[in-house]
C-alpha cells in the first residue's frame, strides 16, 4: 500500500462543473448551479484500504451534513477494468451496506477526477454557497495501522468554520490515500505516480 497525497487545489477555485450517474438510483446528478450551504464532494473508491478504514464514520458523518444543507457527493472515478471491485454494481451494494443518503457517483472517463486535480482516494473538496474552495485535504490524521480513532475532525472544523460564516481554516493538510487507478494512456501530468 503506497500512499499518495492530495494535490491541494488552490483555495478560491471554482468548483468545475459535472454531470454524472448516481448508481443508487440511476439518476444523473449535475453540479454547477448554487444550491443550499456548501458542498462536500469526495473522490473515494470501494477497496482502498485508506477509505475502507474510515467509510463507516464517513457516510454516518455525510448523512448528518445533508440534514445541514450541504450537498455531499461521493465520486469514484478508478478504472473499473483493471479494479471490478469499484463498478458500478459494485459501489451500489456498498452504498445500500452503508446506508448513504447521499449520491455515489461513478466519473467513468475520468474527467472530473481530473478537473478536480484529484490524485488519491479519500481526496476531500469543501466548496461554500458561491461553489469556491473552502478547503481541500484530509479527514483527520487517523490512517490504517496508526491506531489513531477515526474522528473526521480536520474536515469538521472546516465544515463548522463554513456554516458559521468564518474564513476558511489556515491549516490544511493534504490527504493521504491510494492513487487514483488511472486507465492507461490517460494519467494526468499533474499525477506523479
Amino acid at each position: 500500500m503506497v500512499a499518495t497525497s492530495s494535490t491541494m487545489l488552490p483555495l478560491g477555485t471554482k468548483a468545475p462543473p459535472f454531470e454524472l450517474p448516481n448508481v443508487t438510483d440511476n439518476g444523473i446528478i449535475k453540479l454547477g448551479k448554487v444550491e443550499g450551504a456548501g458542498h462536500l464532494i469526495a473522490f473515494v473508491c470501494n477497496h482502498c484500504p485508506f477509505v475502507v478504514h474510515l467509510l463507516e464514520h464517513l457516510s454516518s458523518y455525510c448523512n448528518q451534513l445533508t440534514s445541514k444543507g450541504l450537498a455531499v457527493y461521493l465520486i469514484s472515478s478508478n478504472d473499473i477494468e483493471n479494479y471490478p471491485a469499484d463498478s458500478p454494481r459494485k459501489m451500489k451494494d456498498l452504498a445500500v451496506l452503508n446506508d448513504f443518503h447521499f449520491p455515489y457517483l461513478f466519473d467513468e472517463d475520468q474527467s472530473v477526477a481530473k478537473a478536480y486535480k484529484a490524485a488519491c482516494t479519500p481526496d476531500f473538496f469543501l466548496f461554500d454557497s458561491e461553489l469556491s474552495l473552502y478547503y481541500r485535504g484530509r479527514y483527520d490524521d487517523s490512517r490504517p495501522g496508526n491506531e489513531l480513532p477515526v474522528t473526521g475532525n480536520d474536515l469538521q472544523g472546516a465544515v463548522e468554520s463554513l456554516l458559521a460564516d468564518k474564513p476558511p481554516p489556515t491549516s490544511q493538510l493534504a490527504s493521504m490515500g491510494c492513487n487514483i487507478k488511472w486507465k492507461p494512456d490517460n494519467q494526468p501530468e499533474y499525477f506523479n505516480a
